[in-house]
Order: C-alpha cells, then structure tokens, then sequence
C-alpha cells in the first residue's frame, strides 16, 4: 500500500519540491526543477490516489468541496519535517494530486540572493508592490522574505490573505495575522472589504483573481497602506496589461490614473539552474519614475517600457537580460542555461560580447578621458583633429604649396571691373542674360572686390535663379 506520508518525507530528505500522484504511473519528483519518476515505489492504482487524498485533506470542508467541485487547495503539516500545499483534481474520472514542499524556514533576501532593491521596496511605507512570474518561479518564497524583513526590523501591523497559507510567521517585531480562503474567509474580495476596518499597515493577498480583488487593493494602496500580491505573468511590462484586463475597457483610463498613482514596484522572476545545482531567482526590477508614471498613463508609450527598465539603474532597476548577465558574470549561472532563460537571446548574446552595455555612457568617457590623460593624450572632451564626419587632409611636405580647404581658386587675367556705383558691370563671356544679382557679384559691391572670372570660359552652373 501507497503511504503519501512517506514520499513527503522522501521528497524533504531529496531537496524536491513538488510530489506528483496519478492514478496508473508512479510517483513524480520534482527535483531542482526536473521531474523525475521514483522507481523504487509501484505504479499507483485509483484506490491508492483516494486513499491519499483522504489521508492528508484536512477537514471535512475540504473533503465536500473537492466531492462537489472535482478540486480543492489546502495546506497541511507534517511536524518536524515539513508543510506542504496541495491540489486535488480529478482526470479521467481518477483522483490526481500536486504537492508542494513549503520550507519551514523563512530565507531571508540576502540568503536568495535578491537584489538589494528588494530590501528598499520592502521598506515603502504605502502602495502596491507586485510579485510576477509563472507558477513555480519562487514568488511565494520571495514574498515571504519581504514579511519577514518587515517582521524583524519594523513595527508594523501585517494582515495575509491566502489560498492557502504557505509559510507561517511568527511574530517578532510585528504583529502578523494570516487569513486562509475558504477556511478563515470566503473570498479574496470579502476578504478585502473587511480588511480596512481591522487596522492594517501592510496588506498581503496572496493572489490577484478578479477585478473586485484589484480594485480592492489599489484603493488601500491609495489610502496609505502597503499591499503586496502576485500576478501570473512574464515581466513587468504585462503585468501593467495584465492589472489593466481585470477592468472593462471604458475604464481603463482610469484603471492607468490608479495605477501610476500607487504602483511602488514590479519585481518579475524566473528560476534558473545554478553553477552548484540549485536554482537561483532572477529578477527584473520595475520602480516608479516620473518617466514611469507618464508611460503607464499613455498607452501608446507603453512600449518604451523596456527601455527605460534598460537604463533606470539608478533607481535599481534592470530587465531580465541584465539580471542574467549580472549573475553570468559572478559565475552564479553558466552561460547556456542563461541563454535558455533570457527574453531574448539575441539581444542577450549582444549584451555579453558588449560586456553588459547598450551604448556609450558618461562613465565611460569619463574613464576614457582618465586614460588619455594618464597617457598624456588630449582628453576626448578637448578634441584636436577635425570632427570624425569630415575627411582627413594630409600635411603638405615641406617647401610644397599651402592646400587651402574649399572650392580652388580661378585665376583671372583681366583687372577688375570698377565698382558699380561707377560704372555699369561688364558683359560676363559665355553667360549673356545672367541675373542682376550674379552680374553685381562679378562686377562688385559698394567697395567689395568682385568674384574673378576665367576668360574664355562659362560661369559655373547653378548661379542662375
């Protein structure tokens, strides 16, 4: 007989961190993100997949809502080894379950490696903050290192909201309510139209589903609180679109006024294999610029977005791309799995061979100039040759003649005509009919000396009208 009790302990002891129970195949580990039949357990009957289930759902709401839906979410504990969240669903008429292994340690943002800027929206004291990325690429993990960091250094008020609870907090310096879906509420909206009334410095919901939930959360963001929550998308640009669906489209001007208002950051994250065999989280990083805000206004600039994630560093900002290469060069991660994860892996492949750059910056030619002064060279601010558009003239030798830059001069053997306050301008050879203009400019002007002409020969095109 199947005990899941056992292969819960098997998948802890493993490192695994998700448990696959079908009817008809074995068991699936989920290890360092491969998957991976146990072939030490047999092929599990239907009796054995509802017999598991029925071991490890925890209350007897459960057990009906999966009988009269088909599927459930719930949490349980093993003590002492793990907790875990699970889904019961049904295919082909048979019981199929999804477990996964939820440490009891909370990691802190420095142990994940999380950039810094992490630590700095964590410490916002109002307005939404949003987690992204697939199922499975840590964003329950990464969320929980932001509770815990407020846990440990601020005296704060903390409502959860979740479906279900994964990790349990406890209490240090900050007050920590954890609300579970279907057992402590029964929605995310009721849930959220309760929550102000219950006195909250920092709002969690655990996920973002329907427009009563989005509408919910910004209106707490704008009335001074912190809400933190999850959206499934890629990157941070669709997570905007993606916040933007929830609301018909009549409303989505102002849907874009709430969210430019009150959007604090977007943290986008992916899982990718490590150097050491693990996986580490990579992060792109949106934060709220005027730049920002006037882009999630306009839905025509939308597209500028990753430009300016591209080039805002400053504010701790960096795109996938970036992300990767940084953990590239610290040899975090190896270059084909980097490659295998970025947005784009053309671009990404430009990135390395530029060393990590788009473009010239000011940096770099404040070190270019550092350089050429070190050597003794003329800075780059200071050029001293021609402008790099025009052609390069070679110094003449020495004793041979001056080269004088623009049209050559023509050598005239007639004197100049007199002025032309004097005496009408002569006739021009080979031009007759020529403009007053161009004949005043031959003959000269109150005392200026007049063009030279060549004799014999036709005035140059293009002085006509």
């Amino acid at each position: 007989m199947f005990d899941v009790h056992e292969a819960l302990k098997k998948l802890v002891a493993r490192e695994g961190s998700d448990l696959h129970l079908k009817a008809n195949s074995p068991p699936f580990f989920r290890i360092r993100g491969e998957l991976i039949p146990l072939d030490d357990e047999p092929v599990l009957t239907a009796e054995d997949t509802d017999t598991a289930l029925r071991a490890v759902v925890p209350d007897e709401n459960k057990q009906l809502e999966f009988d009269d839906e088909n599927e459930s979410d719930f949490s349980f504990e093993i003590p002492g080894v793990s907790r875990y969240r699970a889904n019961a669903f049904r295919q082909r008429g048979l019981v199929s379950l999804a477990f996964r292994a939820i440490p009891q340690e909370i990691r802190s943002i420095e142990e994940l490696q999380l950039p810094p800027v992490v630590r700095e929206l964590a410490e916002e004291e109002r307005g939404i903050i949003l987690l992204t990325g697939t199922t499975g690429s840590g964003k329950s993990t990464t969320l929980s290192a932001i509770i815990n960091h407020i846990n440990e250094n601020m005296s704060k008020h903390v409502v959860t909201i979740e479906d279900p609870i994964e990790f349990v907090h406890q209490d240090k310096r900050s007050a920590i309510n954890q609300r579970e879906v279907g057992m402590d509420t029964a929605s995310f909206g009721r849930a959220m139209r309760r929550v102000l009334r219950q006195d909250p410095d920092v709002i969690l919901i655990g996920e973002m589903r329907d427009e009563e939930t989005v509408r919910a959360a910004l209106s707490a963001a704008e009335t001074g609180h912190l809400v933190l929550s999850t959206v499934h998308t890629m990157d941070a640009s669709e997570s905007i679109n993606r916040i933007l669906d929830f609301f018909p489209p009549h409303q989505h001007n102002q849907a874009r006024s709430m969210i430019a208002g009150t959007l604090k950051g977007v943290i986008s994250q992916r899982l990718v294999r490590s150097a050491d065999g693990g996986r580490v989280a990579v992060c792109e990083i949106l934060r709220m610029t005027g730049r920002v805000r006037d882009l999630i206004k306009d839905p025509a600039q939308m597209g500028k977005m990753g430009d300016v994630i591209f080039t805002g560093g400053y504010y701790g900002m960096q795109t996938f791309d970036q992300a990767l290469f940084k953990h590239l060069k610290a040899k975090h991660i190896s270059f084909d799995d980097a490659l295998g994860a970025a947005s784009s892996p053309h671009d990404f492949k430009l990135l390395v061979e530029a060393d990590g750059k788009r473009g010239t910056t000011m940096e770099d030619v404040a070190e270019a100039n550092a350089k050429a002064e070190g050597n003794g060279a003329v800075p780059s601010s200071a050029p001293s040759g021609p402008p790099t558009h025009m052609p390069s003239v070679p110094a003449p030798a020495t004793g041979a003649p001056s080269v004088s830059v623009g049209p050559p001069a023509v050598e005239s053997s007639s004197p100049p005509p007199p002025p032309v306050e004097s005496a009408p301008p002569p006739d021009v050879a080979g031009a007759p009919g020529m403009p007053t203009r161009v004949a005043a400019m031959t003959g000269g002007v109150n005392g200026i000396p007049p063009l030279p002409s060549v004799p014999g020969g036709p005035v140059p095109p293009g002085l006509g009208s």
